[in-house]
């Protein structure tokens, strides 16, 4: 049997397909992702601005950046202590640069600094450790060198020998003189940790010379009829008579009224210097000793300073204070004299110190 089917009755006719349709589409989809890429793209390249440009900083973090470190590892160790928040684009970011290669050392930087701001700090090297020295006025030659001996890696007896070899001279230095005594200038100092011993010494020398030179030192024969080291020596004896600044000026006078006069200067400290005991009392004997830094026995001034005299020493020494005065006595405890014209003064002032309990 022949089957007819009727072909209306099977097949539903479709609507003719409209023109350019599957072009619109496919330039919807394109829209989309491009948008999608800019999207992606720009939260990426905030993402990695705000990595690099960091914040204003937070704490301050001390590291120390090992020997043979490289940028990665520097980076890592950046990343772990919170100062770059992220080690890999921070690395990407130096070589883009072309930063490095950096030293070790111990560094200070704040948590989330700014990738430029790191390599600054890289660049600038390790943070230098420095040693604060205090020299006090009036020291000998001897306690500075105890007081070098307690920085790091230093020995007094390097800057005795260094201060004695006459590798190191003051200008006002007499000829032939290796004797740096009265030549340290009192003050405080830094220094590096490759500074060794001589150049430790060196930087008190020059120091010295250059405050000396500023009050008037080379004017000396001038102003007081001495020579610069002559009256150094005098601003040596000043400094270890009194420590207040209104009565250097009265000293210095004193001392150049009794040289003038013809007579013994009479000061126990340059003998106790002689001696070589600074603090110990003097017995009879050693008054009566043939010390050459006995001043009660031998007129004019002792062979040396007898100890580093500061600025205001070197002024008054410069400069005494006018004044008919021959003898000081100590009057308080906080260390002011009473000076005297007459010997009788002098002995009132004497026993009014020793009542105290002063002498």
């Amino acid at each position: 049997m022949t089957v007819l089917y009727d072909d209306e009755a099977v097949y539903e006719p479709m609507p003719p397909e409209r023109s350019g349709g599957g072009g619109r589409r496919a330039v919807r989809v394109v829209l989309v992702v491009f948008v999608l890429v800019l999207f992606l793209g720009g939260a990426a390249s905030l993402y990695v601005l705000g990595q690099v440009r960091g914040s204003s900083g937070g704490a301050e973090v001390a590291l120390e950046i090992p020997m043979g470190s490289s940028t990665a590892r520097i980076a890592a160790i950046l990343d772990d202590r919170g100062v770059v928040s992220n080690a890999r684009l921070f690395r990407l970011y130096v070589r883009f640069k072309g930063a490095g290669p950096f030293q070790a050392g111990e560094y200070t930087f704040r948590e989330d600094q700014s990738f430029a701001s790191v390599i600054e700090t890289l660049d600038g090297g390790p943070a230098v450790e420095v040693t604060r020295l205090t020299i006090p006025e009036g020291f000998t030659v001897k306690q500075v060198a105890d007081r070098v001996g307690r920085m790091p890696n230093r020995s007094a007896e390097r800057f005795l020998q260094a201060a004695e070899s006459g590798q190191v001279r003051s200008q006002f230095q007499p000829p032939g003189s290796t004797n740096l005594e009265g030549f340290l200038l009192p003050e405080t100092y830094e220094f590096d940790p490759e500074d060794d011993e001589l150049a430790i010494l060196t930087r008190l020398v020059q120091a010295f010379d250059t405050t000396a030179v500023e009050v008037g030192l080379d004017q000396s024969q001038a102003k007081v009829g001495l020579t610069p080291y002559e009256t150094i020596i005098v601003a040596s004896m000043v400094e270890e008579e009194t420590k207040l600044a209104e009565e250097r000026g009265k000293v210095a006078r004193v001392i150049y009224n009794r040289i003038e006069r013809g007579e013994t200067l009479g000061i126990d400290a340059t003998l106790r210097y002689g001696l070589n005991r600074p603090t110990e009392p003097l017995r009879r004997s050693d008054l009566a000793s043939d010390n050459p830094y006995n001043t009660r026995k031998f007129k004019g001034l002792p062979p040396t300073p007898i100890a580093s005299p500061g600025r205001l020493s070197l002024q008054a020494a410069l400069n005494p204070t006018p004044g008919p005065w021959f003898f000081y006595v100590l009057a308080d405890r906080d260390g002011r004299h009473a000076f005297a014209v007459t010997i009788t003064e002098f002995n009132r002032y004497k026993a009014e110190a020793q009542a105290k309990g002063l002498l």
